[in-house]
């Protein structure tokens, strides 16, 4: 089963796919998409959409995992980062996956085995999980790909894994 993890955002979205192979867990692909401040906010949404959907249909993922909006003191950023969740829901459904939705918490207990975990060590244990020689440039694109391992930890044994 493949999986495509998304970590949201107008001006940057990470993505990640991953599937399980031989045992372990192995990274297909990963980036991130960049929007130009310089556009209008719908436009920025268009081209992370028809990225998002691009992939989508290039990879076929069975499941885009998206991570929830957390919440903290900027509403602005809160409703900017729910329009590129929304962007990344609508690829995925219009490309025919299914839709999994995780919190922070519940995908750095997922990824470290504590809810809690700082930036660091999540990093980590994502290049060890994934066998990566570097850990991804971008914070948001170690995010995708943690939340696509949470899908996978979460969906083990469930009859589409």
């Amino acid at each position: 089963m493949l999986v495509m993890g998304v970590d949201p955002g107008t001006a940057r979205t990470g993505y990640g796919l991953v599937r399980p192979a031989g045992g372990r867990l192995q990274a297909i692909a990963h980036g991130t998409i960049e929007t130009s401040s310089k556009l209008p906010p719908a436009e920025r949404l268009a081209v992370i959409h028809r990225r998002l959907a691009g992939l989508v249909e290039q990879h076929r993922p069975a499941v885009v995992a998206v991570e929830e909006v957390f919440f903290g003191a900027n509403a602005r950023s809160a409703m900017a980062v729910g329009q590129a969740r929304g962007a990344a829901l609508l690829a995925a459904v219009l490309g025919g996956a299914a839709v999994a939705e995780y919190t922070p918490f519940q995908v750095k207990q997922a990824v470290t085995g504590y809810g809690r975990a700082d930036k660091g060590q999540v990093r980590f244990m994502v290049k060890s999980l994934l066998g990566l020689k570097e850990i991804p440039f971008h914070d948001d694109v170690t995010d995708a790909l943690a939340t696509a391992i949470c899908c996978l930890h979460r969906w083990r044994g469930e009859a589409w894994a």
